[in-house]
């Protein structure tokens, strides 16, 4: 291995001591009224607590808290701190709000975010109901904004998934780590959460399979590395991994230079980079990968039903939509078949020629 690299983990592990040390910061009091056990946010407070006794995910808990933080300000301001006091006008107030909000760059919010935060008042006022707090749901005849229609996700051509797989430099450890990473996306259409939490262990080696454990929705399933992946993930835990590791103790698979477990948002940073310096005048993350996987697969004669397994999904028609773009064989077929799609036809003289 180079100085340079060399001195750069020593600098990383350096740093990742002082943090350590440094210890985090006190949460920010955020102001709401927890005078008693009856206001609503000491309610909020009680029924996420109540999430984490059922084993809810912690991403799924942290959008709630978010959306419901959302509301607790807007009730606030309006001074509205009882359950008792919020009916269906008021909560369609709340939903004019979120249509009309504007985030610091001007844009509004994403149906799909204002979704989710009417949704989670419906969950939280059924809670209420169901511990005899509210007699009835203020929230369970609210109607939500429709969801818009789904374009085509963007993919990437087999050519190009190559050239991005050949960005990184494989003759530093690092960039054996970086292109075990992107084969691993490639190669198994993992979600970057999925990819982040995975540990050494769930890579069984003889099998060439890796353990998902409580992907989205909780599930856990297991997914094919492929030769290619499973080659480069091999290189990486005996050349790279040993020199990143610092307390000897980290279970994760793909560890930071500081010898932690990657962070989602570091890591669909760093793909989206890697994607820009391939210039491929296509934008996007892991997901670009997720949907790759997909469409290589049904243009290589895959069924439909195995790529749904692979990707996780719960609903078929959601690995349909990704799969969409994979026209491939459609297109052949219509060239065939269609009375207008056969390569032998010509049109008519136009009129200019006669």
């Amino acid at each position: 291995m180079n100085d340079k690299l060399l001195r750069g983990i020593e600098r990383a592990r350096a740093m990742r001591g002082w943090a350590k040390k440094k210890g985090g910061f006190a949460s920010t009091p955020d102001g709401f009224d927890r005078r008693d056990s009856l206001t609503l946010a000491s309610l909020v407070d009680h029924w996420l607590g109540r999430l984490e006794v059922r084993a809810y995910s912690p991403q799924t808990i942290a959008a709630r808290v978010w959306a419901l933080r959302s509301f607790l300000t807007w009730a606030q301001a309006k001074g509205l701190h009882r359950p008792g006091k919020v009916d269906k006008p008021l909560l369609e107030d709340f939903q004019d709000w979120l249509w009309a909000y504007r985030k610091d760059d001007g844009q509004p919010l994403a149906i799909a975010t204002q979704r989710s935060h009417l949704g989670a008042l419906q969950a939280f006022f059924a809670w209420a109901c169901r511990e005899n707090v509210l007699p009835a749901n203020p929230a369970a005849d609210l109607d939500l904004p429709r969801k818009p229609p789904r374009g085509l996700p963007c993919t990437l051509s087999q050519g190009e998934v190559e050239t991005i797989l050949a960005v990184p430099d494989v003759t530093d450890p690092l960039g054996v780590r970086d292109r075990a990473i992107l084969e691993t996306l490639y190669g198994t259409g993992l979600r970057r959460r999925e990819m982040v939490n995975l540990d050494v262990g769930d890579v069984d080696r003889e099998r060439g399979v890796v353990l998902v454990r409580r992907g989205k929705g909780g599930k856990t399933r297991l997914a094919p590395l492929g030769a290619a992946a499973l080659t480069w993930v091999e290189r990486y835990l005996k050349e790279c991994r040993p020199l990143l590791e610092v307390t000897g103790t980290e279970r994760a698979l793909f560890i930071s230079g500081y010898g932690g477990r990657l962070n989602p948002h570091y890591l669909g940073n760093w793909v989206r980079r890697t994607i820009d310096q391939a210039q491929l005048g296509k934008t996007g993350s892991c997901h670009l990968f997720r949907h790759a996987c997909a469409t290589h697969l049904m243009e290589n004669g895959a069924d439909l039903r195995m790529i749904q397994e692979l990707l996780g999904h719960a609903r078929l028609d959601t690995t349909q939509i990704y799969t969409a773009v994979s026209i491939t064989q459609l297109r052949e077929v219509h060239a065939r078949c269609h009375p207008h799609g056969l390569a032998k036809y010509a049109p008519e003289q136009s009129l200019a020629a006669s």
